[in-house]
């Protein structure tokens, strides 16, 4: 038997409408530790996005590296194997990897490709072992795969087919994902299962409201379950903030511990307990984490409604200042009011609450050349294109122009990364 924990999307140092959270992933990465403990679990998999940026702080990275030593030092049988997202610098995840090699963490930021065009497969296998040091399963680590690591090696026959995938990309990644289970296939024994590890969207899978980033380029949102045979007895999941299995119950999106947006308030946020047996996944079991900080979302509704709800809120007024609750209000006003946030401060005066957010909601003008009011925040990069093209050419634009819009977008992503690395 060997007991698997899942995780993914910490997004450590995330800048939640301007406030720092170290405290509330400093509190989800104690409970996950007397977790592991408390389980005697064999390994630990985090599926990606572990940070939020790219070039993340001091300190976000100070939670990861002490989470990990901790962990070591408390359970020094333990592998951990950690994938980077979309979110993270696939070199600035590797960058350590000699050193966390020494405490059982395999750290997979990229993959390789060998002189004669093939997957370097035998660096994304890392072998699990139980209590006693026999290896009893093989991860396929998987990271995120950026368009230029997969396109730029796609044969013409395999970029022909356009029946398996509809693009390059897809087909790229789907190349990929096929290399590495027959190279996991040839190198496992009887007896030791198979668990595929990716960052990914999957078809049928439930998205966020609004904090999750897509991920693939040129229009193409999703790839096939299907990438997953039969003989993969669990796959772990990380990108979709959502908590869910996509088609069994085998593959799994653990979904992010914390919310990361107000939209995701009353999402069932925990880690999952897989449990193997041989070859086969035995259960499974969501293990809810417990929230350090709540988050109150109140509204819409006129402002004295909202108001009343505020006042029935039940708060303790002992916690200390990094443990009181974030709040968002959204009002719904029939004309503007200057002094809206005076009357909100004041409601708030002397309350244990941290206001990161005040919606106003106006009604819609009826003329019909009155400008809309437009949230920058909200609305995204992608959108914002998409309506300033329609503005300008009063047509959208179509897919076309949209890929390269995606594709200049990430260009500048992966040039940040580059310069953090």
């Amino acid at each position: 038997m060997l007991r698997l924990i899942h995780t993914a999307d910490w997004h450590l140092g995330q800048s939640f409408h301007g406030q720092e959270r170290h405290e509330e992933h400093r509190a989800f990465l104690r409970w996950l530790l007397d977790t592991l403990v408390e389980r005697d679990a064999d390994a630990l998999l985090v599926a990606g996005d572990i940070f939020d940026v790219v070039n993340p702080s001091l300190r976000a990275q100070e939670l990861l590296f002490d989470f990990i030593v901790g962990a070591h030092e408390r359970l020094p049988r333990l592998d951990i194997v950690l994938i980077a997202g979309n979110h993270d610098s696939g070199n600035r995840i590797e960058l350590p990897a000699p050193l966390m090699q020494r405490l059982r963490t395999h750290a997979r930021g990229r993959v390789r490709w060998l002189d004669d065009g093939r997957l370097d497969a035998e660096r994304l296998l890392v072998p699990l072992t139980d209590a006693a040091g026999e290896t009893r399963a093989w991860c396929l680590a998987l990271p995120f795969l950026r368009p230029a690591e997969v396109t730029g090696q796609m044969t013409a026959n395999e970029t022909g087919n356009t029946e398996e995938a509809p693009n390059d990309y897809v087909a790229g990644i789907n190349r990929v994902h096929r290399e590495l289970i027959d190279a996991a296939r040839e190198r496992h024994g009887d007896g030791q299962a198979l668990v595929a590890m990716s960052h990914a969207h999957l078809h049928g899978a439930a998205v966020s409201e609004a904090s999750e980033r897509p991920i693939v380029i040129g229009g193409e949102e999703s790839i096939s379950a299907a990438l997953f045979p039969d003989d993969i007895a669990y796959v772990a999941l990380g990108h979709l903030h959502r908590a869910q299995q996509v088609g069994d119950e085998r593959i799994r999106y653990s979904g992010s511990p914390l919310p990361l947006d107000f939209s995701e308030l009353n999402y069932a946020h925990q880690v999952v307990e897989a449990i193997l047996d041989g070859e086969r996944l035995a259960g499974v079991e969501s293990l809810p984490v417990p929230r350090p900080v709540a988050m109150h979302r109140l509204g819409p509704a006129p402002l004295d409604a909202v108001l009343a709800e505020l006042e029935a809120l039940e708060l303790d007024a002992d916690l200390p200042r990094e443990r009181w609750p974030w709040l968002e209000l959204r009002v719904e006003l029939e004309a503007p009011m200057p002094d809206l946030r005076a009357r909100v401060d004041a409601a708030l005066e002397g309350k244990p609450l941290r206001l990161l957010r005040l919606e106003r909601r106006l009604p819609q003008v009826a003329a019909e050349h009155a400008p809309e009011r437009v949230d920058l925040e909200t609305l995204g990069p992608r959108r914002l294109f998409e309506r300033t093209w329609q503005g300008r050419w009063g047509k959208p634009p179509d897919d076309d122009i949209l890929a390269d819009f995606d594709r200049l977008r990430q260009d500048v992503l992966d040039a940040g990364e580059e310069d953090s690395a």
